[in-house]
């Protein structure tokens, strides 16, 4: 089953990792995203982000994406942390890890995971500007356009 976390403070990656493959000594290959906040939009210098979600709502949309995951790749293990609350850029927003037997499985089920998160997942996000202005994130086509890859189920094959 999928570890899915949605907190304000900061994860440690390599304590995620560690959590991870602990005490198994099957897994053959992990699928990381480390996703971080830029320093800009657009051209415009960002100051800080903020994420808004609905508690409770997330989490189960969150883990209903970890568990597509599972179902299309032979999983040993599933890691979602996603950060809300303000940011700046630098700072660690979103990890996505899996464990499997064959580096496939893991690579590829761990970018349909950030593809799925990136179009799926219930979050807002607001950039405030360097010169002092603010603006709520759109949804963008080449995030849907990379989610679209995904919409036939797939099982990786073994190597």
């Amino acid at each position: 089953m999928a570890r899915v976390v949605v907190q304000e403070a900061p994860f440690d990656t390599a304590a995620e990792l560690a959590r991870l493959t602990a005490g198994r000594t099957d897994v053959g290959g992990i699928g990381l995203f480390l996703g971080v906040v830029r320093d800009a939009a657009g051209g415009r210098p960002i100051t800080a982000m903020t994420l808004e979600h609905y508690p409770g709502m997330t989490e189960r949309a969150l883990s209903a994406i970890a568990a597509e995951a599972e179902a299309r790749w032979p999983l040993l293990g599933c890691t979602l942390i996603h950060r809300v609350g303000r940011l700046v850029p630098g700072e660690p927003i979103v990890l996505v890890a899996t464990a499997s037997a064959h580096r496939a499985a893991a690579l590829d089920s761990c970018a349909f995971l950030i593809d799925w998160l990136k179009t799926k997942a219930p979050f807002w996000k607001r950039e405030e500007f360097r010169d002092g202005g603010a603006a709520w994130v759109a949804a963008r086509a080449e995030d849907d356009a990379a989610a679209a890859r995904w919409l036939a189920p797939r099982r990786a094959a073994a190597e």
